[in-house]
């Protein structure tokens, strides 16, 4: 099914440029303005540049401009003969360290309709464009779409484990703790190993929705265009794949903030509650988490519903069944995610916050933080916040194969992937 190969990675030349830990950064939909500032200011050829251009009067043509200076100056390199990297994550959540690993490898793009590459979130216009903009004027991808593979026997990770026991080749540490490592497989008896493992396999896009579709909108340009045909490198795109039943994968909650909405009455809220939930109060946050994370072990559908100084109810589905009344038209793995009960019956039925409203944010805003979700309601900032639990891998797989995507920010996969580490040069081969 899914076709993967090795390609010639363009990397820095840290003898150049300085230290890697200097030069990568996070994805750019996570990076605030004071951040790009910060990592301008502490390395000039940080891939921020290029990733996330701010400069001149078209960003894009300038980002094109900068990489053309970088590659002559020899900041930026190729590696000599075509590769596969292998690249892990060590971090820290839920008070342990742990790790993550997987390859990155030029991937061939196809359309979802084919049921090859399945995606499981909608993604907004204005971000594509943006994306579209800068590869048009780079034909670079700089940092990696995130998927996901299924290996029951888990043979590829085992390959990559045995591959990665040497010394890695590049490796640092970020701001956050996340030790970032990357091996460089040139070996072609390997490289076909792996790129074998594939052949049967579905992907699952993890994170880069946005970046994907691009992809398929640039290929698609750069044929209609005569730029490539079929077959050319534009064809293909860079991707970080995952087991899906990796022991370190992380995926967090991204809680609810409502904010702004004409005459919110908790007790009215409440009241229309208790129609589908059991409900439960507390006068402290203390045991919130440690809750939610009880109803979670136990499968059931809860939320978190916080109102300020400590005020807070467990809100926990009394039948599922509902769902399907409520969306008949969804799959069953639809109706039964947290966010779509959440949504249907709370946010839409209740408050009357409807898809367009949460797609535009007008009344929503969204958290990975519990931190932010309770202070910005103490603070006065928001009316009320709802804390989830987070998605089930295996629920973003089931959804994803139904031929359906969950609602917007329904998934957060942690960590994200560093960039500038190693990025594709689409015109290299």
């Amino acid at each position: 099914m899914a076709e993967i190969k090795a390609f010639r990675g363009m990397r820095y030349n840290t003898e150049r440029a300085g230290r890697l830990g200097e030069l990568c950064c996070p994805p750019y939909d996570i990076i605030s303005e004071k951040e790009r500032k910060a990592y301008l200011a502490q390395n000039k050829y940080n891939v921020i540049r290029l990733e996330l251009p701010k400069e001149g009067d078209n960003v894009y043509t300038t980002a094109g401009e900068v990489l053309d200076r970088w590659r002559e100056k020899g900041i930026l390199i190729h590696e000599d003969k075509p590769a596969i990297y292998i690249y892990e994550e060590e971090f820290n959540a839920y008070n342990t360290r742990r790790s993550i690993k997987g390859i990155i490898a030029r991937v061939k793009v196809e359309e979802f309709s084919k049921g090859v590459i399945l995606p499981h979130e909608f993604t907004l216009s204005k971000a594509k464009a943006d994306r579209f903009n800068l590869m048009k004027a780079t034909n670079c991808n700089f940092s990696q779409i995130y998927a996901l593979y299924m290996d029951e026997e888990h043979t590829t990770l085992s390959t990559i484990d045995e591959l990665s026991k040497r010394k890695p080749n590049a490796k640092f540490t970020d701001g956050d703790k996340v030790t970032h490592k990357l091996w460089i497989i040139t070996d072609e008896k390997a490289i076909a190993k792996l790129c074998a493992d594939f052949t049967d396999r579905k992907l699952y896009i993890a994170d880069g929705h946005h970046r994907y579709e691009t992809a398929l909108n640039y290929r698609n340009y750069c044929r209609e265009n005569g730029i490539s045909k079929e077959g050319d490198a534009q064809d293909y795109q860079m991707m970080f794949l995952m087991d899906m039943e990796h022991p370190g994968l992380v995926v967090f909650p991204t809680h609810r903030l409502v904010r702004d909405l004409p005459k919110f009455d908790r007790d009215k809220l409440l009241d229309g509650c208790e129609e589908y939930f059991d409900i439960k109060a507390f006068d402290s946050v203390s045991h919130m988490n440690e809750l939610l994370h009880s109803e979670y072990k136990k499968g059931s559908k809860s939320f978190g519903f916080y109102c300020g100084k400590g005020e807070w109810y467990l809100l926990t589905l009394k039948d599922i069944d509902v769902m399907k009344k409520e969306l008949p038209d969804l799959s069953e793995a639809s109706q039964q995610l947290d966010v779509s009960v959440l949504h249907t019956l709370i946010l839409e039925k209740i408050l009357g916050i409807d898809k367009e409203n949460m797609a535009a944010q007008i009344n929503l805003t969204y958290t990975k933080f519990y931190e932010e979700a309770i202070m910005g309601v103490d603070k006065g900032e928001f009316q009320c916040s709802f804390i989830l639990n987070p998605t089930r891998v295996t629920e973003i797989r089931d959804v994803a194969a139904a031929g359906e995507k969950m609602p917007q920010k329904s998934t957060y996969f942690y960590p994200k992937m560093t960039t500038g580490m190693v990025m594709n040069d689409i015109g290299i081969e």
